[in-house]
């Protein structure tokens, strides 16, 4: 009972403070409060979990605006309350409500000059703002001196969460993507069964949207902590915040749980698979043992389930297979690092090439087309080979061009009829650097705006040529259609 109390007693709101009898709600409010000089906007970081610093509540809690730190209630035995009082900080704003008060006089202050606190805790974006975004690259300067490109900004690296930045800062490059979760009225009325946890990573992913592309923040890089939590949460700590994790398998499972909670299915599209999402035709055949003596395997091909089988299949990404990488040494004993052209790995989607995939029973032999090319389309090239030991990454340079690239002759003959725009754009590369299990991630992203090229590692932002990201170990990519002549026109520089 007494832990009940207290715990009211913390959660006080504003009419449930005792004040003196004849006092009307007009008179607790001002709309001029002495303590405002003493705010210090440089110390307000809103990218954390909304937890009380002592209680570790999370139920109604203030910030305090002159050192930062988060505390519970507001009453006269709240954490809030006595923080003000000892160390005579008085300017609060509630998380939830984005009302400012002052401590321990305990009257909401109402005044402009804050209006900039409120927007970098919860930025909003209009229809018109949201439309220009694309058209203009200008720079913005943050509270702390420093500028910045709105969507161009670094992720905290909280410890090992650099796979999981790269893949984050990467989708919110994507327009059509970036438009529907700036605006949280899109996605706000979405149904979910109760107790369905999952819709928390769209509302998540939606607020690190927001932070990425406001023009007004109060420093030039954001932390992803509240998305992260939501991953780990979500993921059932397959994917964590301390550990390396493979950037390939985050972006495959939070696509698809993104689109599982926007309350897409198998038939149902999301927001996202109209982004993402094309089809594609597979010929599969199974294959008799290899241990067989030729007579058999000649009787088994006849059989009816070893003809070869025709389905359709859909895909939010495609997996390019590279070359086994050479194991011998140049005249210098240094060994040599292979490369490919693109188009020599997408033949694997032309009909024609035929690949073994073996099971623990079976082995089928399988070729692949493609039906239907999606908006924006991301390959993912396989580095890295597990086994039962150990994890091998192929080095394999991959080369190829940043722009004009025309997959017409990997569709099916219908489909070339039917897709008029088969040429694409690279619009994000994300990069792997060292050994498997303790490289780095980096990423590589163009500013539609100033059709520049940036790279960004963690918090780290530079320019970077586009001659430069040909000659890294490309891991993601993520191509833009171009939809008519005004792509053409608007095409990237030095590319």
């Amino acid at each position: 009972m007494a832990s009940i109390k207290r715990e009211r007693e913390l959660d006080l709101e504003e009419d449930d403070v005792p004040v003196k009898i004849g006092r009307s709600s007009e008179d607790r409010r001002s709309r001029h409060c002495p303590y405002l000089d003493t705010i210090n906007r440089s110390v307000l970081d809103f990218d954390f979990e909304k937890l009380c610093s002592i209680s570790l509540s999370h139920i109604n809690v203030y910030a305090c605006l002159i050192c930062g730190k988060y505390f519970q209630g507001r009453g006269l035995k709240s954490h809030a309350y006595t923080h003000s009082v000892q160390f005579t900080h008085h300017v609060f704003l509630n998380l939830h409500t984005l009302k400012f008060y002052c401590l321990p006089d305990n009257y909401e202050i109402i005044d402009s000059s804050l209006e900039d606190i409120t927007y970098v805790l919860k930025p909003t974006f209009t229809k018109q703002h949201i439309a220009g975004l694309d058209k203009q690259g200008k720079l913005y300067r943050a509270y702390d001196g420093t500028t910045y490109l709105p969507g161009i900004v670094g992720l905290n690296n909280i410890k090992a969460n650099d796979y999981a930045n790269v893949v984050l800062q990467a989708l919110s490059n994507v327009p059509p993507l970036r438009n529907y979760f700036l605006e949280e009225e899109n996605y706000r009325g979405i149904r979910r069964p109760p107790g369905d946890i999952m819709f928390l990573l769209v509302q998540r992913f939606g607020e690190l949207m927001r932070k990425l592309w406001n023009p007004r923040n109060f420093k030039a890089h954001v932390s992803p902590h509240e998305m992260l939590q939501a991953v780990v949460l979500c993921s059932k700590k397959n994917f964590q915040i301390t550990k390396q994790g493979d950037a390939v398998d985050f972006l495959s499972w939070f696509m698809n749980a993104l689109h599982g909670a926007l309350g897409g299915t198998k038939k149902k599209p999301s927001s996202l698979t109209k982004v993402f999402q094309g089809s594609m035709r597979i010929f599969s055949k199974k294959l008799p043992h290899p241990d067989l003596p030729p007579e058999e395997k000649e009787a088994l091909l006849l059989k009816e389930e070893y003809q070869e089988v025709m389905s359709e299949s859909t895909f939010l990404f495609l997996t390019l297979d590279l070359p086994t990488a050479p194991l011998y040494k140049d005249e210098k004993e240094q060994l040599i690092i292979p490369q490919v052209p693109l188009f020599n790995i997408l033949a694997k989607f032309n009909g024609i090439t035929e690949k073994e995939y073996k099971t623990y029973k079976e082995n089928f032999l399988k070729r692949f087309q493609l039906l239907k090319l999606p908006p924006y389309l991301i390959f993912c090239i396989k580095r890295f080979t597990k086994n039962n030991f150990f994890v091998e990454k192929n080095p394999t340079i991959v080369n190829f061009p940043i722009t004009n690239v025309d997959l017409r002759e990997y569709l099916t003959e219908e489909a070339q009829v039917t897709e008029k725009h088969t040429t694409y754009d690279l619009v994000a590369n994300v990069v792997h650097d060292g050994k498997p299990t303790e490289g780095a991630y980096r990423m590589h992203v163009l500013h539609h705006g100033t059709g520049k090229w940036y790279e960004l590692q963690d918090l780290q932002v530079t320019d970077i040529l586009p001659q430069m990201i040909t000659l890294s170990e490309a891991y993601i990519q993520i191509w833009k259609r171009r939809e008519g002549e005004d792509d053409d026109k608007t095409n990237h520089t030095g590319a």
